[in-house]
């Protein structure tokens, strides 16, 4: 017994503690990120702070954890001790009240348990009857199982507390524990199952969550009664793999379904086991079940809507087999033939292909049809954001047929975000959204061909097996992280830039107004003004950029420039004020007899006693002569009174953190383009509006600053992507996929009175 437990810790100790370990690696790239991106200094010294406090303590809260972990399992067997005496009489002295932050942390460590129990229900609830042997108690559920997503958070909590600083450090730690640490979670859980199986602890335990069973006549796409599926689900009797009957194994792959249809074709009823596909996927969770399930009522509301015709006179109705060939030989069509350019040119393709061969008319089976369906409205959403005719549409219609061809073998596909399939089509679209920009002149041909191999590789390979769509997946996404991480670097030049230009602009906006200051209410000639708004300007600029503006450089110019003014009112200049401002001048690049031209008029400009012609040769090399910035810093537009809408808009656009992606409208069709708003500066207003790909947008007219953007916004010409709308292109498709099918059930008759 204490072997197994031993083994067992071994397992869970090694994969959560390399997960933790590269988790903290991530959380501190994470904070060094958002110090240099910070807006002042004190929001950058705390994210410091933050970060100096995790790599000095991470050691501790590493090996913290790992002792609780063992300490729960080393203490399986020890007896569960209650007070009933405390649990009956409160102690007054022991009440307080509780901090908000530790009533946000402990809201967000339940919600992450949940999702987690949820996801992995099944396997979580084999574990606790094993475990529960071991432990000889009776069963574990997943709030008390020792190694559970709850007992988990709990221990990352308790380790944590004193090592990651402040609370907002530990909020986005349990975040990074949600999205990274725990997203193979799933595969440990299955991984422990296996080795207590193998140990003899309960092998060959299975859990089966049945479905109701279809009345007599129902159509084979109608979900079941919803009451009956809650009673059926409830069923927690632990059964043996030998009691069921014919295995998957025994049903041909063109046969094996996975959504709630055909289970009985390979189990006798309409129980789902934890059944392989022939794609390497299982609807055995209760969130896909539940997913299918309401995707089959969807889709019975639309034929109520719309009753499906099979576009001419019925006939033969074409088997899983059959079906299968014939679009394996629309996969690979030879050189030269049409291809479909939608699921539903394929389907008729595929119609008059088996017709050409059995001389008559044949039709599509109701489930195989929605298919169609359901593929078409997807691939019309992901059409939204990938516009046709460019490279990736292409791609992902020569991808279509692999697709359907996985879809009616496994509707799972639909409802599973980790299908590779689904991650294939996601990754493709993604890149020929973001990537494959044809008037993008920095475009990475490598990816190009990269993404050409992988679809290549899935048409010419694929026969039923899913490790085609992985292995062409894993290739691909090597090449987007190098993508990315190119884009990534490519951003920080462009911000660092960005914020150069605004430091300089600043500079020659407070440079300005001191010469203002200076000059006061003495009126100047007119040559004299023209020196200080440009050569002096510029040497102003330079010094407050070099030295800032508590410097002694910066005052001694400043009082250079009282000098200067005081001189052209008839007052004495000091000897020394002329090298001075040669000198000054030699910084911006005046040398030699210019610089001393200049100084001498700056000292002393007297236009009555001044040689014209010396004069406007003079000013013809200042005007020749490229100003500091000149090139770099375009005017600012004017800026008109803003209305209430307009003025909320700009408000909320200062808010926003840098790159937050903006969608702007460029036609009136409604298409749209995504770029991000890497960088602004509060003070100034100008923006630094980037591509996917860290490229800057030359052409930005009418969206340079924050107001411009703040108008558009108003006007509904652009549009703020939420902060929490992180989902791939594909869910993204996928939910409005859903949504335009729900619109058919608001529709039916009678559907507002029953609401």
């Amino acid at each position: 017994m204490r072997s197994i437990i031993g083994r067992l810790q071994a397992l869970a100790g090694d994969e959560l503690e390399r997960e933790l370990v590269r988790l903290l690696d991530t959380l501190e790239q994470d904070l060094f990120r958002e110090a240099e991106k910070a807006r002042n200094a004190g929001a950058q010294s705390g994210y410091l702070a933050s970060l100096g406090s995790l790599r000095a303590k991470r050691h501790k809260l590493v090996k913290s954890f790992s002792a609780e972990l063992a300490g729960a399992l080393e203490s399986l067997r020890a007896p569960v001790l209650t007070d009933s005496a405390a649990e009956t009489t409160p102690d007054a002295a022991g009440l307080r009240l509780v901090d908000h932050s530790e009533v946000t942390e402990t809201n967000v460590l339940t919600a992450i348990a949940r999702r987690h129990e949820s996801r992995a229900g099944l396997p979580l609830l084999l574990l606790g009857q094993r475990l529960a042997v071991l432990a000889g108690q009776p069963a574990f559920d997943g709030s008390n199982l020792p190694v559970g997503p709850t007992a988990v958070a709990t221990m990352l909590s308790r380790a944590s507390a004193g090592v990651t600083g402040d609370v907002e450090t530990r909020l986005q730690l349990y975040r990074l524990f949600d999205q990274q640490m725990m997203g193979g979670y799933l595969s440990l859980v299955e991984a422990m199952n296996a080795l207590l199986d193998r140990e003899n602890v309960l092998p060959g335990l299975t859990f089966v969550p049945t479905l109701a069973r279809r009345e007599k006549g129902e159509r084979s796409g109608q979900a079941p009664d919803s009451e009956g599926r809650e009673k059926d689900t409830g069923s927690t009797e632990p059964n043996r793999n030998d009691a069921r009957g014919p295995s998957s194994a025994d049903v041909s792959p063109q046969r094996r379904r996975t959504d709630g249809q055909s289970g009985a074709d390979a189990q006798g009823s309409h129980g789902l086991t934890r059944q392989n596909s022939g794609l390497g996927g299982r609807v055995d969770t209760a969130d896909e079940m539940q997913a299918l399930a309401q995707l089959q009522q969807l889709l019975a509301e639309s034929r109520r809507v719309e009753p499906r015709s099979h576009h001419g006179p019925t006939g033969d109705t074409l088997a899983a087999d059959e079906l299968d060939a014939a679009l394996g030989s629309l996969q690979a069509p030879a050189e030269g033939t049409a291809t479909p350019r939608t699921p539903g040119q394929v389907r008729q393709a595929l119609l008059q292909q088996s017709r050409q061969q059995r001389g008559r008319a044949a039709q599509l089976a109701d489930h195989d049809d929605e298919t169609f369906e359901l593929l078409g409205l997807l691939y019309s959403e992901i059409g939204r954001e990938l516009r046709q005719g460019t490279r990736g549409a292409a791609l992902l219609e020569r991808l279509q047929v692999p697709l359907l061809r996985v879809a009616l073998q496994d509707r799972g596909f639909f409802v599973r975000k980790q299908h590779p399939a689904r991650q294939l089509l996601n990754s493709i679209a993604e890149a020929g959204t973001h990537w494959l920009n044809e008037n993008d002149p920095g475009a990475d041909p490598r990816l190009d061909d990269q993404l050409h191999e992988a679809v290549n590789h899935v048409v010419d390979n694929y026969h039923g097996d899913p490790a085609v769509f992985a292995a062409a997946q894993e290739t691909l996404r090597a090449q987007l992280d190098a993508v990315a991480r190119k884009a990534e670097v490519a951003q920080r030049r462009q911000v660092e830039a960005a914020r150069g230009r605004d430091k300089l602009e600043r500079a020659k906006q407070q440079a300005a107004l001191a010469i203002t200051e200076a000059i006061g209410d003495t009126a100047v000639p007119r040559f004299l003004s023209t020196l200080l708004e440009q050569a002096w300007t510029d040497v102003l600029s330079l010094v407050l950029l070099r030295h800032g503006e508590q410097s002694p450089e910066w005052r001694d110019h400043v009082d250079a420039t009282a000098r200067i003014i005081a001189a052209n009112r008839g007052e004495p200049a000091p000897e020394s004020l002329q090298p001075r401002v040669t000198e000054a001048l030699g910084l911006v690049g005046y040398q030699g007899e210019e610089a001393d031209a200049i100084a001498g008029r700056l000292v002393a400009a007297n236009e009555a006693g001044d040689d014209p012609a010396s004069r406007t040769e003079l000013a013809v090399k200042l005007k020749a002569r490229a100003r500091l910035g000149a090139n770099e810093i375009p005017p600012l537009p004017p800026v008109a009174p803003r209305d209430a809408r307009e003025e909320e808009c700009f408000v909320h656009l200062r808010s926003v953190a840098f790159g937050t992606p903006i969608e702007f409208n460029i036609n009136q069709q409604g298409d749209r383009v995504r770029h991000r708003l890497a960088w602004f500066s509060p003070i100034t207003g100008r923006v630094l509006l980037l591509t996917a790909r860290g490229q800057r947008i030359e052409d930005q007219q009418g969206r340079e600053t924050l107001d411009q953007i703040a108008r558009l916004l108003a006007s509904g010409q652009a549009r703020i992507v939420p902060a929490d709308d992180h989902t791939s292109l594909v869910d993204r498709a996928w939910q409005a996929t859903l949504g335009r099918l729900r619109s058919f059930g608001r529709n039916l008759p009678g559907s507002e009175a029953s609401q």
